[in-house]
């Protein structure tokens, strides 16, 4: 199928081609989950804001300007939505339980699912370590295997900030992960 006829690349063509909420939940909810999820670490709060989008979707469709795909309007606002919620008092004083935390190993684990767990989640720590406007890029790019210029309508950038902002969030990462490993051996 063409890139251009899926109907998350194909702006809203006209007034009467609209889209009701629960139709928009259905084929979008997962993306924006997914992309909520990337940004909080927490599937309650992810949720939480999954929600939060539909109802600002709800009370904005007839807004849409239809400049961008429908699925790009959603994810844009659930990255605002997310940030919002990082910017917070309350996700400040509030810690979150990462889901290996959450959930014992099983006996059955061998050793070589038990270092890729943790090489896993030496990853994800690095990546909570940089900052926000590199690791959004790498969320979208890798996380998402969103292209370029996908991420740069995601995030509201231009391509040329997007690559970047990966190359700069790439040399950053390398760094960090050395020294976890090195640090961590």
């Amino acid at each position: 199928m063409n890139k251009k006829e899926e109907p998350e690349n194909r702006p809203l063509q006209t007034e009467e081609e609209s889209f009701d909420l629960e139709s928009l939940m259905r084929t979008y909810g997962n993306d924006v989950l997914r992309m909520a999820y990337s940004y909080v670490k927490d599937y309650d709060t992810a949720e939480d804001i999954f929600q939060e989008v539909f109802i600002k979707v709800n009370a904005n469709l007839a807004a849409f300007r239809g400049e961008s795909s429908i699925k790009t309007w959603l994810l844009r606002i659930t990255v605002n939505a997310c940030k919002d919620y990082l910017k917070s008092a309350y996700s400040r004083r509030v810690t979150m339980f990462s889901e290996e935390e959450e959930t014992n190993i099983p006996a059955a684990d061998t050793m070589d699912e038990i270092e890729r767990k943790q090489d896993g989640e030496q990853i994800r720590n690095a990546l909570l370590l940089l900052p926000e406007k590199y690791r959004e890029v790498l969320v979208c790019l890798y996380y998402e295997e969103r292209s370029v210029a996908e991420t740069a309508k995601v995030l509201g950038l231009s391509e040329g900030t997007v690559k970047s902002r990966l190359s700069r969030a790439r040399e950053k990462f390398r760094v960090i992960l050395e020294r976890e490993w090195k640090g961590g051996a």
